[in-house]
């Protein structure tokens, strides 16, 4: 190592480990890189080590890891190197102080924690901090380039990581070369943690000036040219169309490129840029580790990112592959037999499971469909396909804020994907996928609640209860059908629902305008297990009078024992006519009712409800009793699960 980088190496030792000795609850630290994968993180943290010492290495959470210098008790002091080692050229210029409280797990040095005292103390800790910056200017002023310094005379290979900066003098740039160059590994045990020898980079001279750079260029092929409009296009250099022709605007945008990274702006890339910009590119892949995978039993090949997921089980019709580090990605094969009818209730049930978000794009024909969908916590791509009696595809679920790595895994995924011969056995269920709130092992969409309603004409108008309703952002019928609130009335607890798409009722219900007998026999008919029983569960009563507790002259009380998911169904009398709607049994002050008590709001007022917002409900004289199997065949047609979302 040349005597500029071990004094300046010096310097920073003293001011670090003086931070390490500190009691101070919250320290600082110097970032000067970020990567997206433990791998990259790594061979950064070992690269930064060689020219500067106490380098640090942490998680940073969803998938991020954090190269740093440090600690330093105080952002002033951080702040005071900072500006030393910018002025150098010695990091990057958007490095900048953070404190250690967005740190997570250190990873290195090895066997290091954040907060611990330094191990390898090489000077007194109590040495003054604005005397270590004093010095590390002085050694950093030293540390300059000399004017036109000779070009290295034998050119290398260029590194993978990092290169030397070469705004060091000319005299340390040649000992690094000539430290890479000798046989074996140099450590040197002042400016780095590590147990383990790294190679040292290697500043190196590019070959090719911009003749040889054309003449290296038109052995390009086609996708060679896209792919590197392509990585200027995602730069930010480029807004022209990808055609593969390096017009004007591809010139200026090579030479825009040049520019932003200290290069010669000639507009002509030579082979090593090239190489730079393709693996700036893709370094948002670092980690992703895309390689193919051949799922035989889902009958499916492709490229999948097996850095981040992992296989976890078959449930048919899924092969599943959970996140297999702290990002949360998840990715699904889907494999089944069928045909136009199988997709059709595929598409349906995928919209119902909590990987699939109810905003975004829905496409759907009859061989196959499209479904995405977006929210604070995931954006999903569900992509299926029907071919020979076959049904295959996949989804892809990736954490939200992370549009350009997802984007690009996405695309890999989508041009490596090919189907196999054969599709995943139906049978291919495990007991723990099994389970009322669970589709194939994967967790169904549930709502904030759920009540009943029933229709009130032959457009599929719908009578609920405002307290089911009132709070929705999203009301469904039947669980599929989203529907709009229209109307309400708080007073007469009710709101009127209108499906965005028509609907066909079998049968609507029939309003009675008669004066009812005390102690006749009534039935309410509602979802009263909140949608787990496909249909509407009949329970018998009797009415008790027309008035409430306090002589409320809107409702009816009944003798009937119902339950919460009841509330919002029709009230029926011995004829199968709807005398009123059964409401919620909440009492002012927090009483508590017995369980046979409930209430219903008055059929003729809900009458004057609908009439007075268009709806033409049907009032008929009483025609006899129902018998108990008719009575609930009425019940079946007209009622309906309202869920609030």
């Amino acid at each position: 190592m040349s005597s500029h980088l071990k004094s300046l190496a010096f310097a920073l030792v003293l001011a670090g480990q003086g931070a390490f000795a500190q009691d101070a609850p919250e320290q600082f630290f110097i970032q000067v890189e970020a990567r997206t994968s433990l791998a990259g993180a790594q061979s950064s943290v070992r690269q930064v080590a060689q020219g500067l010492p106490n380098v640090n290495g942490f998680s940073l959470g969803g998938g991020w890891y954090g190269v740093a210098v440090g600690p330093y008790s105080s952002r002033e002091e951080a702040e005071a190197f900072l500006g030393e080692l910018l002025r150098s050229g010695a990091v990057p210029a958007d490095s900048y102080v953070e404190s250690n409280r967005v740190y997570g797990r250190q990873f290195w040095p090895v066997g290091a924690q954040l907060g611990q005292d330094g191990t390898e103390a090489q000077a007194d800790a109590t040495q003054d901090p604005a005397s270590d910056v004093a010095a590390l200017a002085d050694q950093l002023a030293a540390a300059q380039p000399a004017a036109d310094p000779a070009p290295v005379e034998e050119p290398v290979e260029a590194p993978t990581e990092a290169p030397v900066d070469t705004t060091l003098s000319e005299d340390t740039r040649q000992a690094v070369i000539e430290d890479a160059q000798q046989p074996g590994v140099v450590t040197d045990e002042a400016v780095t943690a590590s147990e383990t020898p790294v190679e040292r980079p290697v500043a190196v001279t590019d070959p090719e000036g911009p003749r040889e750079a054309r003449a290296s260029e038109s052995a390009l092929t086609r996708e060679d040219r896209d792919m590197l409009q392509i990585a200027l296009q995602w730069g930010g250099f480029y807004e022209g169309r990808i055609d593969g022709a390096f017009g004007p605007g591809t010139r200026r945008s090579m030479a825009a490129w040049q520019e932003a990274n200290n290069l010669e702006a000639t507009g002509i890339l030579t082979t090593m840029q090239r190489s730079e910009l393709l693996r700036q590119y893709n370094s948002v892949l670092d980690g992703m580790d895309m390689r193919d995978t051949v799922d035989d039993r889902a009958g499916i090949v492709m490229q999948m990112p097996m850095g981040v997921v992992q296989f976890d089980r078959y449930e048919a019709p899924f092969a599943i592959y959970k996140a297999s580090t702290d990002l949360p990605v998840q990715v699904l094969l889907i494999s089944q037999p069928g045909d136009a009818r199988t997709l059709n209730g595929l598409y349906e049930i995928m919209q119902t499971l909590e990987i699939v978000p109810l905003e975004g794009e829905r496409r759907r024909d009859q061989r196959g469909f499209l479904l995405t969908g977006a929210n604070d916590r995931i954006v999903s791509h569900t992509e299926v396909g029907l071919q020979n009696g076959e049904i295959k595809g996949f989804s892809l679920i990736w954490p939200a804020n992370d549009e350009e790595r997802r984007g690009r895994v996405l695309k890999i995924m989508q041009d490596s994907y090919q189907r196999l011969p054969g599709v995943l056995d139906p049978a291919a269920v495990s007991d723990a996928g099994q389970a009322v709130d669970l589709v194939s092992g994967l967790k169904v969409r549930t709502p904030k609640g759920n009540g009943s309603g029933f229709f009130v004409d032959n457009r599929g108008t719908v009578l609920a209860s405002n307290a089911v309703t009132g709070q929705c952002e999203r009301v469904t019928i039947n669980g599929t059908y989203d529907a709009q609130v229209v109307a309400s009335d708080a007073g007469l607890g009710v709101s009127l629902l209108r499906p965005v798409a028509a609907l066909s009722p079998r049968r609507s219900a029939q309003f009675t305008t008669d004066t009812q007998r005390l102690q006749s026999e009534v039935a309410v008919a509602g979802y009263s297990f909140g949608g787990v029983l496909t249909a509407p569960t009949l329970t018998f009563g009797t009415l008790e009078d027309t008035k409430g507790l306090n002589g409320e002259q809107g409702v009816k009380r009944l003798a009937l024992n119902a339950m919460p998911g009841d509330v919002g169904g029709p009230v029926f009398d011995a004829g199968g006519n709807v005398m009123g709607m059964l409401l919620p049994r909440e009492m002012e002050g927090g009483r508590q009712l017995p369980d046979q008590v409930s209430f219903a709001a008055k059929g003729e007022l809900i009458l004057d409800f609908l009439q007075a917002n268009g709806v033409q409900a049907t009032a008929r004289v009483d025609g006899g009793a129902l018998a108990p199997e008719d009575l609930t065949a009425l019940a079946v047609d007209t009622t309906v699960l309202v869920s609030c979302w």
